[in-house]
C-alpha cells in the first residue's frame, strides 16, 4: 500500500483507475452469472468479494490518496462493490430457488396414491372358492352345516358303514388324537358333518358341508396332510341318481363355465350304494382335453340312513364330495399343491378379490 500523501499527488493509483474498477466488476458479474451451483457461487464470492479480491484491495488504496481524491475514489469503489454484492445476492436467491425446486421435484409425494404403505394381502383362494361353492348351493336351497375337526370314531367311521377292520381306520391314514382305543380322531373327511346333520335335523335335509380334514399323507405336489373338502347331502322322499347327476352338472357349470361336462363311473364307497366316481371334462388339461377325476358320489347307503334314525324304506338321499384344493387347481391351472400351504403372500395376492 502506498504511504499517506497529504499533498495532491497527480500520479494516479492503478487499482483505482475507473477502467480497472469497471473491468473487475465486469469479470465479477460474468463469473457470478456463470456459477451453476451454490458451491460455485461461494468460490466466486471469495474471489470477487473477499478480503483479497481486486475491489477489496482497491478500497484499501483509498487511504493513500490525498483528501481531494478520496471522495471520488470512494464513491467509485463503493458503487462497484455494491454492484457485485447485489449480483451475488440475486444469483444466490436464484440458485436456492433452483435447489428447492429440484428437491421438491425429486422428493415429491403423489397424494393421489392409496395412503396405505403396508400391503394388506388378500384372502386365501381356498377361502374364496369355498364361499363361492357355498353360495351356489345356498341359491339352490341348501343349508350350510359344520362340525368339529376332532371327531369320535363313531361319527367318522361306524355311522358311515366303515367296518372296524377297514384300512382307513388304521394309523396309515388316520391321525388319532390319543391312543387308538380312545375313540377320538382328526376327521378324515367332512362326512361326519352329514351324520350330525341327519341326527339333528328333520327330513327333508339339504346341506352342504365345507371344512378342513386330516390324513397322514406326505406333502408333495398333489397331496397334503391337511386339506379341505366340500360335501353335499340331500335326503327326501323320492331322491334318485338323476337328481344327483343334475345337481352335479349345475355345480360343474357354476364352477367351470357353460361348457363343463360331468360323467359318473361305477365305484365303491361304504357309505353310498350305488357309488360313482365323478369325472369332469377338462379342456385346459396339460397334454390336451381329457376327463379328470373330481370327486366321489352316490346314493346314501340305507345302513347309514338307519344309523341316523331315518327310515330307509321311506326316504332316500344322495351325497357327494370333492377336494377344494383339487377344484382350485383345475379352475386356475395350479400345478403344485404346496403353493397353497407355504404362506407366500405373492400366491394369494395374485387372486385378489376373485370369486
Amino acid at each position: 500500500m502506498s504511504a499517506p500523501n497529504k499533498s495532491f499527488d497527480p500520479v494516479p493509483v492503478a487499482a483505482l483507475q475507473p477502467d480497472a474498477i469497471a473491468a473487475a466488476v465486469e469479470q465479477a458479474l460474468a463469473e457470478i452469472a456463470a456459477a451453476g451451483s451454490l458451491d460455485d457461487l461461494k468460490a466466486v464470492r471469495i474471489t470477487h468479494a473477499g478480503e483479497k479480491s481486486s475491489l477489496a484491495l482497491a478500497n484499501r488504496e483509498i487511504g493513500a490518496l490525498p483528501p481531494q481524491a478520496k471522495a471520488e475514489a470512494g464513491q467509485l469503489v463503493g458503487r462497484a462493490r455494491a454492484d457485485v454484492k447485489k449480483a451475488l445476492e440475486a444469483r444466490q436467491a436464484a440458485l436456492e430457488d433452483e435447489r428447492d425446486a429440484k428437491a421438491l421435484s425429486e422428493e415429491r409425494v403423489d397424494v393421489s396414491l392409496p395412503w396405505e404403505r403396508d400391503p394388506l394381502g388378500a384372502r386365501h383362494p381356498l377361502s374364496t372358492i369355498s364361499d363361492h361353492i357355498v353360495d351356489v348351493f345356498v341359491a339352490m336351497g341348501y343349508e350350510v352345516a359344520e362340525g368339529p375337526e376332532i371327531e369320535t370314531e363313531w361319527h367318522n367311521f361306524d355311522a358311515l358303514n366303515l367296518a372296524p377292520d377297514h384300512p382307513a381306520r388304521t394309523m396309515q391314514d388316520t391321525f388319532f388324537v390319543e391312543a387308538p382305543d380312545a375313540g377320538l380322531v382328526l376327521r378324515t373327511h367332512t362326512s361326519p358333518v352329514q351324520i350330525r346333520s341327519m341326527l339333528d335335523r328333520e327330513v327333508p335335509i339339504y346341506v352342504v358341508c365345507p371344512g378342513r380334514v386330516f390324513r397322514t399323507d406326505e406333502l408333495d405336489a398333489t397331496h397334503t396332510p391337511v386339506f379341505h373338502q366340500i360335501e353335499g347331502l340331500a335326503v327326501d322322499v323320492g331322491i334318485t341318481m338323476a337328481d344327483l347327476k343334475g345337481t352335479l352338472d349345475h355345480f360343474a357349470i357354476a364352477m367351470f363355465g357353460p361348457d363343463a361336462k360331468t360323467r359318473l363311473r361305477p365305484s365303491y364307497f361304504p357309505f353310498t350304494e350305488p357309488s360313482a366316481e365323478l369325472d369332469l371334462w377338462f379342456p385346459q388339461a396339460k397334454g390336451g382335453p381329457r376327463w379328470i377325476e373330481w370327486g366321489g358320489c352316490g346314493m346314501v347307503n340305507p345302513r347309514v340312513l338307519a344309523a341316523c334314525g331315518i327310515d330307509p324304506d321311506r326316504y332316500s338321499g344322495f351325497a357327494f364330495g370333492m377336494g377344494l384344493e383339487r377344484t382350485l387347481m383345475f379352475r386356475h391351472g395350479i400345478t403344485d399343491m404346496r403353493d397353497m400351504v407355504e404362506g407366500d403372500v405373492r400366491f394369494t395376492a395374485a387372486f385378489g378379490s376373485e370369486l
